[in-house]
């Protein structure tokens, strides 16, 4: 096993602070791998989850199978790529890092991770599309745990007062053409985040993708095609002005108020959205001349980290293939309302819940944001694209012109 690189390490500090979109709340104490004394760590993004949770049974049970005590440590999702850095920096590593899937390009350049051939852990029942998130110079650094996405939400009472069928609804211009219904019926239209952070680039990029267009090349005609469709719905009345500063949580909340017909939001809403007192269906994300747009991906990677001891690497593989194994990937996706890396546990999932079939079929249609090789690239690109919608969407310049200026920027 390699070592990781300390000039490399350096420079990938200052890219982990790419902002994730779906992080949880505080965090716990810190530990990184301990002596041989028969107790592994591993640390996770779920600060959310107690001891007494599912998820931390499973963790103790994993760790019962490989014969070994689990330290389980849970950080704030912000905070964690930093703390794995810093333990890379100390040689005191995790023996095995759950890590939000954006996260993996930059600690696997910086050399902190293993690849799957050097700990041999079995990825071949993994969706190509999802694991293409955890992948950097044709090498793999981990596995899925689970994945969510976006979808459009949608009010069923409000689509019939207008008149609208859902089934109508197959690509962008017949999703504008049920916004005006709406709008005309009196009725609010479609909101969403376009706010000047992450959240703002994660919300585009299926309209983004939709269109056909690339993240190295931000001012393609694609490109602008898209951001031309926000800028248009802002103009025609059939989004709020509010997009400009949503975050996911605040547009969620505007969809709730039951004036609106459509909400592009994610997995993480379900539970929000069986509370919100009217009847919702869930759409996949059209592209532009129809079929699914590629959404991107949320969700953490399993991955096991370079250690100075190489005899601890066998038991680390045990634990990942415990908590991966189909039948606990299962209860892990259902604990973390995520659907499941592997199409056997999917099917497993819409037998069970079928409500998750729009879900599931946005999550096969998924991107990584690192995928195509972007790798630590992606938190500049994204910033350059966030600022050109909030650009856009002001008013402040044509979308010709703002994703012009972000690709300059990118260059």
């Amino acid at each position: 096993m390699r070592r990781f690189s300390g000039r490399r390490l350096t420079a990938a500090v200052a890219l982990s602070t790419l902002v994730t979109v779906t992080g949880t709340a505080c965090s716990a104490d810190s530990g990184g791998a301990t002596a041989d004394d028969g107790t592994y760590s591993v640390w996770d993004p779920y600060p959310q989850f107690d001891k007494k949770s599912v998820w931390a049974k499973l963790l103790d049970e994993c760790g019962t199978k490989a014969g070994v005590k689990v330290k389980r440590t849970a950080f704030d999702t912000s905070d964690l790529s930093n703390k794995a850095l810093l333990a890379a920096q100390q040689d005191n590593s995790a023996d095995v890092l759950i890590v939000d899937n954006p996260v993996v390009s930059t600690l696997a350049e910086a050399g902190v991770l293993t690849t799957t051939d050097e700990n041999q852990v079995d990825t071949s029942a993994v969706d190509d599309n999802l694991l293409a998130a955890g992948q950097s110079g044709g090498k793999t650094y981990g596995t899925p745990i689970g994945a969510n996405t976006l979808a459009l939400y949608y009010n069923k009472d409000v689509l019939k007062k207008a008149g609208v069928e859902v089934s109508s609804v197959k690509d962008w211009e017949s999703l504008t053409a049920a916004l005006e219904k709406v709008k005309q019926a009196g009725k609010k239209g479609i909101t969403f985040s376009a706010i000047g952070t992450e959240e703002g680039s994660f919300q585009f990029l299926p309209w983004f993708w939709g269109a056909g267009a690339k993240l190295t090349a931000l001012d393609s005609a694609e490109a602008t095609a898209a951001l031309s469709l926000w800028q248009g719905w802002l103009k025609e009345g059939y989004a709020p002005n509010s997009v400009i500063n949503n975050t996911q949580t605040t547009s969620w909340q505007e969809f709730a108020s039951g004036d609106y017909a459509f909400a592009e939001n994610g997995t993480w809403q379900l539970a929000n959205a069986e509370k919100a007192g009217f009847d919702y269906g869930v759409l996949p994300l059209p592209a532009a001349r129809g079929g699914n747009a590629a959404a991107p991906t949320g969700g953490e990677f399993v991955t096991v980290p370079v250690q100075g001891d190489p005899g601890r690497y066998a038991v680390a593989k045990k634990l990942v293939s415990c908590l991966t194994s189909t039948e606990n990937l299962n209860t892990t996706a259902t604990t973390l309302s995520y659907v499941a890396p592997t199409g056997e546990v999917q099917a497993k999932q819409a037998a069970a819940n079928p409500a998750l079939k729009p879900w599931i079929d946005s999550v096969k249609a998924a991107k990584g944001r690192t995928s195509d090789d972007l790798g630590t690239e992606y938190p500049q690109i994204s910033e350059q694209l966030w600022k050109a919608v909030q650009s856009a969407l002001s008013g402040a310049q044509s979308p010709k012109d703002a994703l012009g200026e972000a690709q300059s920027a990118v260059k």
